[in-house]
């Protein structure tokens, strides 16, 4: 086969290669998990120390995280996630600790989903910040947001969850 063909035939097979593999990542991070971990209410806040616990089903090129983060006796929040790989990017939902429906879209490097979080209303005095979804090693991930404090204008991590797989 001529070098230049086998390169044709090579870039048609690529978007398939990289779809098995990106269903082959987010079957990787199916299943229960459970962790610790700190939240900031606001991004000027102290952190609060929290407990999570979730399950996270992928099918395909889908991946839907539900679970329930607590802190502090009294406080108990419901978060989820749903994502869908569609050509090069990641894109879905998300509901975090401060309520309200927020919008995802980004791509994966490596072990890590890095995605932006679209908010439906002003959070830490604007609609933006970032979302990662890192898987460590067979049994770990961990869940990372940031965001910008308003005050000073300095990234701050507003949620940091180490999860283990159950």
């Amino acid at each position: 086969m001529p070098r230049w063909l086998s390169l044709v035939v090579m870039a048609a097979l690529a978007p398939g290669v990289a779809r098995a593999d990106e269903g082959a990542f987010l079957k990787s991070l199916g299943g229960s998990w459970a962790g610790v971990g700190v939240v900031r209410i606001r991004a000027n806040m102290s952190p609060i120390n929290v407990s999570c616990s979730f399950n996270s089903e992928a099918t395909g090129l889908a991946l839907s995280m539900a679970g329930v983060c607590r802190g502090m006796l009294l406080i108990s929040r419901s978060i989820d996630a749903k994502l869908r790989y569609t050509g090069s990017t990641y894109s879905g939902s998300y509901l975090g600790p401060r309520g309200g429906r927020a919008g995802l879209n980004g791509r994966r490097r490596g072990d890590a989903i890095n995605l932006t979080i679209r908010w439906a209303k002003d959070v830490n005095g604007d609609r933006r910040a970032d979302l990662t979804v890192r898987k460590i090693g067979t049994n770990g991930m961990q869940l990372t947001t940031i965001d910008v404090d308003p005050a000073s204008g300095k990234h701050v991590v507003t949620s940091e969850i180490n999860l283990k797989r159950q």
